[in-house]
Parts: structure tokens; sequence; C-alpha cells
């Protein structure tokens, strides 16, 4: 699971491991997981702050097998990028902001996608 330099807190990995669970669920009612064993597997977010979500979908890519874990992001805190860096294979990060506080200051406009938007962007019901 986590390396040893990781800073995430038990309490917030195993937070953020049942959002990843629910959301599995809630997105994906009626679809398992895909096989990631032997697969080079991208995950893209569109910013990262604390890196908390990140590390944990990390480590879960590793476990169900993954041979190769790569991070893409437009922006993030530098400090979460040099930690997600001792966790993945490969860290991508366009920007990162000396005075960095929140993912929406990199965007004009940063609304958040309702889950009945990706809802049906995936083809499942809400």
């Amino acid at each position: 699971m986590p390396s040893g330099k990781t800073r995430v807190g038990w309490r917030i990995v195993r937070e953020q491991q049942e959002i990843i669970r629910n959301g599995a669920i809630f997105y994906r009612p009626h679809r398992h997981a895909r096989d990631l064993k032997g697969k080079t597997v991208i995950l893209v977010d569109d910013g990262i702050t604390t890196g908390a979500t990140m590390k944990v979908a990390v480590w879960v890519a590793r476990a169900a097998g993954a041979i190769q874990v790569v991070v893409a992001i437009p922006v993030a805190a530098l400090f979460s990028v040099r930690e997600l860096e001792d966790e993945a294979d490969q860290v991508v990060c366009l920007d990162t902001p000396e005075y960095f506080y929140a993912v929406g200051q990199a965007y004009q406009t940063f609304d958040q996608v309702s889950d009945e938007e990706v809802c049906n962007i995936l083809g499942t019901n809400a």
C-alpha cells in the first residue's frame, strides 16, 4: 500500500478509499472495474491541492495489478506533486504556481459537474 515516505494519515486514506468505493458503485452500478493487471494506468484530475485522493487512486491501481501508474494534472501544489512522485511512476503537471491556494484559481470558470451530468456522460442513471 502506501510508501513509508507519505505523510497522509491513515484516517484520511480510509476516508478517501471509502469515497472512491462509493463513487465506483454510484457511477458504475452495473459495470465492474476493468482488469488492470499488466497495464499502464493514467490517472487524470483537473488539479490537486493535497493529493490525498490521487494517492489512494495510485495505490488502488497498483493493488489491481497495474504495471505502471502515470498521474496527469494541469495544475497542483508543488508539495503534492513531489509526494505523488514518490507514489506514481510518472507525474505530469503543467503548472505549480508559487502561491497555490485552490485548484479553481487556475481556471476562469470552475463550475462543479453534477452527479447527473457525470451519469449522463457515462451512460448510467443517477
